[in-house]
């Protein structure tokens, strides 16, 4: 069996924790694990192999979350990669994905964003839908609801039937569900063979099937990746897999499940899920209490006091700060989208980027001048490119970096400097054993992270 790992979306409604460069999926919530690292570790005691759908953009962070796990066969990934230039929702995905299986193979479809507890009772719904899945049916996994939960989809079920798939009720019509007792949450997770769904795809949405086979004809394939070319994905109709095939099939079946399921959707979700004191706010090292209680609580530099509040959500990063009212939290979506409007960067990437060969972090960032604190892997190194409208000031902090300044090439050491003009072409390289730490100062007239130029480049960026 093969787990599909769904990688996208960009987790607005845990901003300014989650960003479009840092979405929640990759966020280290769960003792210094990430809800995708914990995914391919939960299904890779079940799965055989996994292909994993994300952009390209993430491709490489995710491919590092999976050098922290122990998920590779005599020292090589069990992993592949479906890589997406823009997203086209989960039915082309998912399309996309099977047609680089077998016909024959049976498929688990997850999301790289939920959390689940219980193992023991998700691997019995597995194996159970895996029994379906070689009968020839299209299986899903209908959550047993605990709660009138407004923001999920529904599933209608007599036994293993479906009945009907219903949107996002209202809170009357979920309390209706509730007290029905065959409503299940829509969990977004699916088992079948590739065979069955494509076909069923073909049948029900054939515009998606045909844009999908010619999409996946002209990729670039390798060992590790699958890259669709943007032209191609372009040309896709997007819809999601419920639209298209799940709603409309006469082969579906739902397993009824009850795993200690979370979505993790909102920080409302996120505080059920944390650990926390005897007053009810969520265990931070960062926090000073002074009689209040049943507050979430997420700090990562500063200190954090709190007199006589109760249920509140506050959460600080080094370039933002969130303060909600508990109950409210679904409508920090609103906030990342008034923060598009203001065209500001804030809702896409943290001061502290994540980059294929390291990291960098923005230590000041004003008028005329940038200045970064930039961390390289060993064995890792950057693009060799130029910039039109800065020039770039290095000092060693530690580690001794490889440095090519037009067709010269030098070593500078600890302590040690190098300056880079306007327009010159330069790479900077680790070949030693310790990560390379240096600061860097841009000094022009702008200093926006689109002015690169890159000539050559080992990550295939343009």
């Amino acid at each position: 069996m093969t787990n599909i790992i769904l990688c996208g979306g960009s987790g607005t409604r845990l901003w300014p924790v989650s960003r479009t460069l840092m979405p929640k999926q990759f966020v280290k919530f769960f003792n210094d694990l990430s809800l995708f690292q914990l995914t391919c570790r939960r299904n890779g005691k079940i799965c055989d192999e996994q292909l994993i759908i994300s952009s390209a953009e993430l491709y490489f962070l995710a491919l590092d979350q999976l050098d922290g796990l122990n998920t590779s066969i005599n020292g090589t990934h069990n992993s592949k990669f479906l890589l997406e230039t823009i997203a086209r929702n989960t039915a082309p995905a998912i399309a996309l994905a099977c047609m680089a299986l077998d016909e024959d193979e049976v498929v688990l479809v997850t999301p790289s964003d939920h959390l689940i507890k219980d193992e023991r009772n998700y691997f019995e719904a597995v194996n159970r839908a895996t029994e379906l899945a070689q009968e020839g049916y299209l299986v899903t996994f209908g959550i047993t609801p605990t709660y009138p939960e407004t923001g999920f989809g529904y599933i209608e079920a007599h036994g293993e039937d479906v009945n009907a798939f219903y949107e996002k009720p209202s809170f009357e019509i979920a309390q209706q569900y509730i007290s029905a007792g065959n409503y299940f949450w829509n969990s977004g997770m699916f088992c079948f063979k590739t065979k069955h769904f494509l076909n069923e795809l073909k049948y029900y949405s054939p515009e998606i099937f045909k844009a999908c086979k010619q999409a996946y004809a002209c990729a670039v394939k390798d060992a590790l990746t699958i890259r669709i070319k943007y032209d191609d994905m372009a040309k896709i109709p997007e819809d999601s897999v419920d639209y298209a095939v799940m709603e409309k099939s006469d082969k579906i079946k739902v397993i009824e499940c009850d795993f200690g399921w979370s979505d993790v959707g909102s920080f409302d979700a996120l505080y059920e899920e944390f650990p926390k004191d005897i007053n009810g706010n969520t265990l931070c090292q960062k926090h000073v209490n002074i009689n209040s209680n049943n507050n979430l609580i997420m700090a990562s530099t500063r200190k954090i006091s709190t007199i006589d509040i109760d249920d509140l959500i506050i959460v600080d990063t080094p370039d933002a700060l969130l303060i909600s009212k508990k109950g409210s939290s679904q409508k920090v979506k609103n906030v990342v989208a008034e923060l598009k409007k203001r065209n500001t960067d804030i809702h896409n990437i943290h001061l502290t980027v994540h980059r294929p060969w390291g990291t960098y972090t923005v230590l000041e960032d004003t008028a005329g001048y940038k200045i970064k604190r930039i961390v390289v892997a060993p064995g890792k190194k950057l693009s060799l490119q130029k910039h039109l409208h800065r020039s770039e000031h290095w000092v060693v902090v530690s580690g001794v970096a490889t440095v090519t300044v037009g067709t010269e090439t030098l070593m500078v050491k600890p302590n040690e400097s190098t300056y880079i003009k306007r327009g010159e072409l330069h790479r900077l390289a680790n070949d030693g054993d310790i990560p390379i730490i240096l600061i860097e100062a841009q000094v022009g007239e702008y200093t926006g992270e689109d002015d690169i130029i890159r000539i050559e480049d080992e990550y295939d960026r343009s």
